[in-house]
């Protein structure tokens, strides 16, 4: 594996990507360089609609490119779903804005229901869609029901033609891409039918006169809307899933979208690290650098340290991911977590430098302003961090009590289209999912001073679950069990960031599990304070507390990788 650095797109490096693919982005990181810094945060302020950068994305055929299968590309060996390359764009828009980002993730979300049917002409309008410059939208959530698939207000009725012709009649609430989306993924319930045999997933076009825009639900760059279908004719040729296949569709769709979720906060976080480090080591205060203060470079450290474990965990649950087959089906526990804990550590990494650069980063001409705004919204995106962590712990004893043996996964940066994103087959069977077990790389790494001792806590938590499990009324307890979650979470995240540490030095390694250490013991205090904890769970949460070790030279190894940045990067003006 390479070694992992922050994105610099003056250092881009393309020499994993195919011809067109790097052509492709280096394109652009060129057009938002030559637009300029001024011009991005002036249209961020402005609630500027980024039609531009749609018109970007169909003169460079990006989306048509990055979207399109390949069963569909119609020959052009440039349009497949490839992940590797679709997490780098992704990456790339959340280093610009969220809002550049958002379209092109509401896109990948409405294009799910389509690529994953079984209507070939709905999937070929898609590919024209795409390859003409349009976008798409995926209309699940509603005002009432936000995007709780067994409820939904969106209603058709039969129109008595035919079994599969329909009027469509209902709200649908927070669909980005919903002012301009040739196809929309509707979500809605046949009137004539009971529980989930009534669930239909239909195509609706956002320019037909059916199809009332209400509002943009937000003020910003993005248009999160609110529209309105009003007896609106639903083909059969719209169709995409009926009955228990569009819950799936629904389910899958998100699968695959929220993995996007990590690549844009990374992106986020590394443009406003860029401008920190920069910022504070060229800032005196009393007659010293602002990074000369100790307090200062802790925070740095620990900022950069999350960053790169962001990185590490990122990667290597994507290559899980795209080595997903039916028999092997892990990402289902390392989507959710690249959406609940890499987007909350995006939080942690940009708060944590807030408190560095303070009212610096609410000035209007830095990127920061805009990431500290909006880091916040990648947590509570394609569902809360409490809906995935919740979703995480179903896969908890499987992971941590019953390993099976899998062949080595390999780093997947190959130019191959995941086909098995769309025959993600029905969403049940969580807990028949088996993982590789998760010690042998603990105890690879335990000559690491940090990895030794956290490893002492992931032993530890699995006594936990052993001895004094949550009881039937904890299991109840969402509360409780959310906290259960966040420590299960800890082990997951470090046995994958072992699995990539090749990338990164010893040094930043050991400091990466300080942090885990720090937060493990936290929330091991928190299961403490739980109004249900037990005795027997009380006293094991202040045993499973750890310091980590403390090691000068280690630190300052870092800090100096740290202070690499300084002037590396700033945006064109």
């Amino acid at each position: 594996m390479a070694h992992v650095a922050l994105f610099d797109p003056t250092k881009f490096d393309t020499t994993r990507f195919d011809d067109e693919t790097a052509r492709q982005l280096r394109a652009l990181i060129d057009w938002f360089e030559g637009r300029g810094k001024a011009r991005l945060l002036a249209d961020d302020l402005g609630a500027v609609w980024t039609s531009d950068f749609l018109d970007f994305v169909a003169k460079e055929k990006l989306f048509a490119n990055f979207c399109t299968p390949a069963a569909y590309s119609d020959g052009d060996p440039n349009k497949r779903w490839d992940a590797f390359r679709n997490a780098a764009l992704s990456e790339i828009l959340g280093f610009y804005g969220l809002s550049y980002w958002y379209a092109w993730q509401v896109t990948v979300l409405g294009l799910g229901p389509i690529w994953m049917s079984a209507n070939d002409a709905a999937k070929s309008r898609a590919a024209r869609l795409l390859d003409e410059g349009g976008v798409a939208a995926f209309g699940l959530s509603e005002r009432a029901h936000g995007a709780d698939v067994y409820s939904t207000d969106m209603v058709l009725e039969p129109t008595g033609e035919s079994d599969v012709e329909f009027t469509a009649a209902g709200e649908k609430y927070y669909i980005g891409n919903g002012n301009i989306a040739g196809m929309v993924s509707v979500f809605g319930r046949r009137s004539d039918m009971d529980g989930s045999p009534a669930y239909v997933f239909f195509a609706a076009d956002s320019g037909h006169e059916k199809y009332s825009l209400r509002d943009n639900v937000v003020h910003g760059q993005m248009f999160v809307s609110t529209f309105v279908l009003e007896d609106y004719p639903v083909r059969a040729e719209d169709i995409l899933h009926s009955g228990a296949d569009a819950f799936s569709a629904a389910l899958n769709t998100v699968n695959v979208g929220k993995f996007n979720l990590c690549t844009g906060s990374i992106g986020i976080a590394e443009h406003g690290f860029h401008e920190a480090i920069t910022h504070a080591h060229n800032r005196i205060l009393y007659g010293n650098r602002v990074t000369d203060f100790p307090h200062v470079r802790a925070s740095f450290v620990d900022a950069y340290a999350r960053l790169i474990a962001m990185k590490l965990f990122s990667a290597r649950a994507l290559d899980y991911f795209r080595a997903a087959g039916p028999d092997d089906r892990r990402y289902l526990l390392f989507n959710p977590m690249t959406k609940a804990k890499v987007t909350s550590e995006g939080e942690i990494v940009v708060r944590t430098l807030h408190d560095v650069i303070a009212a610096k980063g609410y000035e209007k001409d830095t990127y920061f302003r805009e990431a500290a705004q909006l880091i916040g919204t990648l947590p509570k995106l394609e569902g809360t961090v409490h809906v995935n962590v919740a979703l995480m712990l179903k896969f908890m004893p499987a992971y941590m009590f019953t390993p099976v043996d899998f062949p080595a996964v390999s780093t997947h940066d190959d130019a191959s289209d995941d086909s098995f994103f769309f025959a993600q087959g029905p969403a049940r069977g969580a807990g028949k999912v088996r993982f590789h077990d998760w010690a042998p790389m603990y105890e690879k790494y335990s000559g690491v001073p940090n990895v030794a001792r956290f490893y002492e806590q992931a032993l530890a938590f699995k006594q936990f679950l052993a001895d004094a499990a949550p009881d039937e009324g904890q299991q109840k307890d969402l509360d409780f069990l959310l906290n259960v979650g966040h420590l299960f979470s800890l082990v997951v995240y470090g046995h994958l960031i072992l699995e990539s540490a090749d990338a990164v030095s010893t040094e930043v390694l050991d400091q990466i599990f300080d942090f885990q250490i720090r937060d493990f013991s936290a929330y091991a205090v928190a299961l403490h304070g739980k109004p249900s904890s037990t005795e027997d769970q009380q006293s094991w949460a202040l045993g499973a507390i750890r310091k980590p070790v403390v090691d000068r030279g280690r630190f300052d190894a870092v800090w100096a990788e740290v202070l690499g940045y300084d002037g590396a990067y700033e945006m064109n003006p």
